[in-house]
């Protein structure tokens, strides 16, 4: 095997494998398809708790609560979340009925397409089903929140998403809605 092959299969087994992912369909503002590669062998544990309420239906109906412009869009808030029967009020602060996750941290930065897992404050074991995609690169979340993937189709959706008002983001009025989320290959 040359230098250069040899170099390459490296960098492959070095970099985070894609394997499963999601496809979101967003209703509102942004109207398309997003599809994201999960990182599984990054952050086993939360990618397995969104495959897990994706294939549940749980992601279907949320809306993204949390909007700011330049920084990122955040969803999954399956609690309260939900554009039906959600209470739009509390957007934001429930989770899933799973116990929290343990923090899964890397060296993969926080960049455009990123897609991070939110949790309650500061502790950094309390991340349960939000998720955030990054709007553009933000270093000061790097190695503090855990990324589970990354956009591989769709940015143009993601930048469609409305924003929202405020220095906490909150979308005001009728939000944009993961209308269905889907587990892929």
């Amino acid at each position: 095997m040359s230098m250069l092959k040899l170099a390459a299969a490296f960098a492959v087994m070095a970099s985070p494998a894609l394997a499963t992912g999601i496809q979101i369909e967003v209703e509102g503002e942004a109207n398309g398809t997003i599809t994201i590669d999960l990182f599984e062998d990054v952050a086993p544990g939360h990618v397995e708790r969104i495959t897990t309420l994706a294939n549940e239906g749980a992601y279907d109906g949320v809306v993204f609560h949390r909007v700011i412009d330049r920084f990122m869009a955040q969803t999954g808030d399956v609690q309260y979340g939900k554009l039906e029967g959600g209470n739009m009020g509390r957007a934001g602060t429930g989770n899933s009925s799973y116990p929290d996750l343990k923090q899964e941290f890397s060296d993969i930065k926080y960049e455009r397409g990123i897609v991070g897992m939110a949790r309650k404050g500061y502790s950094v074991d309390t991340a349960n089903a939000q998720f955030f995609i990054m709007f553009t690169e933000y270093p000061s979340l790097n190695g503090q929140y855990t990324v589970v993937g990354e956009v591989t189709e769709g940015m143009d959706v993601v930048d469609a998403i409305k924003r929202g008002k405020g220095a906490n983001g909150a979308v005001i009025g009728q939000p944009d809605v993961m209308k269905t989320v889907t587990v892929i290959d």
